[in-house]
């Protein structure tokens, strides 16, 4: 709707305003949207964004400056309703003004004023990250149909290069045994390095139960201050009241033990601290890519560490499959991690800086009646 003359906005006298000089400082766009959609107001990142002023904004309701079906709209009358904040991941916002934006956008209600909720419009950071997790999942699956292929295709062949090998050591001097000796050695390399990768083949899944995941991360826990995180503080900060997740046990197992022993391993070996951390956030949705359909998300399982933090150089690339930081390492762990999260219908993304790096998975949560989204 249009309007001649500008929206009513907050009272300049209202606290809230006392924050304004604060968002404008910020790179995220920030609207304060009052209920019927009058912006009352938009810092200088919402300004470029929408590519107008704060005026001009000021002078049209929300609907105007986003498309009439754009979800944004449902979360900002979500937010007046259930008094809550509310995010989606992965949205695409674009207009002919302001052209195509993936984001992740919050409405949040203002304690103060019942009756203005604080939009956020992130077009940067965590969406990117998610969606880069989601072409992630394509690398996962080629890696099934190459481990398959490998399996059948050279496992054989190898078999009879060692057993030709073998029948030529016989009749060879010590000399060139060595020969042979190395075509066994290398045969049998290559053969467990396919036999690794034949866990990303697709096999009958197990069926699904209601998996406590603070039980997964007590069983992760214990091996690793047996094993590879001696000497290292492991804090925990967790939701008691955590739901059930629907899944494989034991495959949780695998992205958590995974997740905690890259933890240990880039943590320092003076002061290296891991802290486990579990949420429970119901307002957290993902759109898919070229899709209508919502995944609610609401289980949050983090796996921090203090060490170097990634690379930048491989960071765009960290779950395909052969891409590590270890000297010794294959590349397959994370790629692995990616595959089972996306059987289990979740994400998983991560931030990483000196001195601070988590790994984040997001997972639906069990329905009772048997049904999860």
């Amino acid at each position: 709707m249009t309007v001649d003359q500008p929206l009513p906005a907050l009272d300049p006298s209202h606290r809230a305003i006392d924050a304004f000089p604060v968002l404008n400082a910020l790179a995220d766009a920030i609207l304060v949207v009052r209920r019927g959609g009058a912006i009352a107001f938009a810092n200088m990142a919402a300004e470029q964004f929408f590519d107008t002023s704060l005026a001009q904004m000021r002078r049209h309701t929300l609907a105007h400056h986003v498309p009439a079906d754009s979800p944004v709209l449902a979360l900002v009358e979500q937010a007046f309703a259930t008094e809550k904040a509310v995010r989606e991941f992965g949205l695409t916002l674009e207009t002919p003004r302001i052209g195509r934006h993936f984001v992740t956008v919050q409405a949040a209600p203002i304690a103060e004023d019942p009756d203005a909720v604080v939009l956020s419009i992130q077009a940067q950071g965590i969406a990117r990250k998610i969606d880069r997790q989601l072409t992630h999942r394509g690398a996962a699956r080629s890696v099934t149909a190459m481990a398959a292929m490998l399996a059948h295709e050279v496992k054989n062949p190898l078999s009879g290069i060692r057993g030709a090998a073998q029948l030529l050591e016989g009749g060879l001097s010590s000399e060139d045994r060595s020969l042979t000796k190395l075509i066994c050695d290398e045969t049998d390399r290559i053969v467990e390095l396919i036999d690794r990768m034949e866990v990303f083949a697709d096999r009958p899944p197990k069926p699904r139960e209601p998996v406590n995941i603070h039980q997964v991360l007590d069983h992760v826990k214990a091996i690793a201050k047996a094993g590879f995180a001696q000497g290292l503080r492991v804090r925990e900060e967790y939701d008691p009241s955590l739901p059930p997740v629907l899944g494989d046990r034991d495959r949780l197992i695998q992205v958590f033990l995974n997740l905690v022993k890259n933890a240990a391993e880039a943590a320092p070996k003076d002061g290296g601290e891991l802290v486990l951390t579990t949420a429970f956030r119901p307002g957290v949705r993902l759109a898919m890519p070229g899709s209508e359909r919502r995944l609610q998300l609401p289980l949050v399982v983090s796996v921090q560490d203090n060490g170097e933090g990634i690379p930048e150089d491989i960071r765009a690339h960290l779950f395909d499959p052969f891409v590590t930081t270890k000297a010794k390492g294959t590349g397959l762990g994370l790629a692995l991690v990616a595959k089972i999260v996306d059987d289990h219908g979740g994400v998983i993304e991560f931030a990483s800086e000196r001195g601070r790096t988590v790994f984040t998975v997001m997972l639906p949560m069990f329905r009772p009646e048997g049904g999860h989204k």
